[in-house]
């Protein structure tokens, strides 16, 4: 009896994208793709990553698995089950760019720092794939921006953001004065380094560095934050998930602007330019392996100090004789 792997179930596509850049992430990955084709699940790559991996692409006849390779990043989902994305935050923000078009759900393996959208870390490889063989994993939907510049009539550029929209100061030595506006009503000017217009998932990143609250992903909001303003009103603030926020550059700003999405995506913004947010049209999906509150997810990734807490479930495990005292 020949030792082959077994025949494909042509249901059954995974998109792998790694941050191939480290090689750590590389020998992920390529562990990743072996343990899915031995369970007979195609792995689909990139082209340029699969070079950097040295995988070639196979038939559904070849003892080593199968491997599909694709050049075009725009349908780079279409028709797989979930991308398993090998890398950090960054990592999972470019998947959520080349999975747009197929809502393919994303499942972050976390090679990074804090990894807040990674499902798993680098240990967890093996049970990640076993998981996904078996299919033991629920999909949770975040909301995402849309973003559109003008000038005058004009529109300079449309795009979106999982996590957030930065407008910043292009030059250091000057500020950025701007007016901001909430449901077609002005708000407050100000002279500023940048306003960030965030989701409740990109809470936790640009948004909680520029001093932004840390809004729980199930609450429908969006968020506005400015920076270092010069201003008797700059609070961060809240708002309903139906508003549609604005930030006009004014134009008696001496240089131009720039505006971020999810530290990927740049637009210049000249003296003049109008930007406005509001809830993207698509979601995305993130892959959960497992239910756990929020709360845990903030206090393990944040290393955030617990040490003493009894709540009232864990007083009662212990009344009842089913912890250690």
């Amino acid at each position: 009896m020949t030792d082959t792997a077994p025949e494909p179930d042509a249901q059954r596509r995974v998109l792998l994208l790694a941050h191939t850049g480290r090689a750590a992430a590389r020998d992920v990955a390529r562990e990743c793709a072996r343990a899915l084709n031995k369970h007979g699940i195609a792995v689909r790559l990139l082209a340029p990553e699969a070079e950097d991996l040295d995988l070639e692409p196979t038939s559904g006849t070849a003892p080593e698995g199968w491997i599909e390779i694709v050049d075009d990043e725009d349908d780079a989902g279409a028709g797989c089950e979930l991308a398993l994305v090998i890398g950090g935050d960054g990592s999972i923000l470019r998947a959520a760019e080349l999975t747009r078009a197929s809502g393919t759900p994303l499942l972050g393996v976390n090679l990074g720092h804090v990894g807040f959208l990674a499902e798993a870390e680098q240990d967890d490889v093996a049970i990640t794939i076993e998981a996904i063989v078996e299919r033991r994993y629920v999909t949770e939907e975040r909301l995402t921006i849309d973003v559109t510049v003008h000038r005058g009539k004009e529109l300079i550029a449309s795009t979106f953001a999982l996590n957030e929209a930065s407008v910043e100061k292009a030059a250091r030595e000057r500020m950025l004065q701007v007016v901001v506006e909430i449901d077609g009503r002005p708000l407050s000017r100000w002279g500023c380094d940048g306003v960030v217009c965030a989701t409740p998932t990109g809470s936790t990143a640009y948004n909680f560095s520029a001093g932004g609250p840390i809004v729980w992903p199930g609450v429908e909001a969006l968020l506005i934050v400015p920076i270092s303003a010069h201003a008797l009103f700059a609070r961060p603030m809240v708002v309903a998930p139906t508003s549609v926020l604005a930030i006009e550059v004014l134009s008696e700003n001496e240089g131009s602007g720039v505006l971020w999405c999810d530290g990927r995506r740049t637009v210049d913004l000249p003296p003049g330019a109008r930007i406005e947010v509001r809830r993207g049209e698509r979601p995305v999906w993130l892959v959960r392996l497992r239910e756990a509150p929020f709360t845990d997810r903030l206090v393990a990734k944040f290393d955030l100090p617990v040490e003493g807490w009894r709540g009232a479930s864990e007083r009662r495990r212990r009344e009842e004789g089913t912890t250690d005292a």
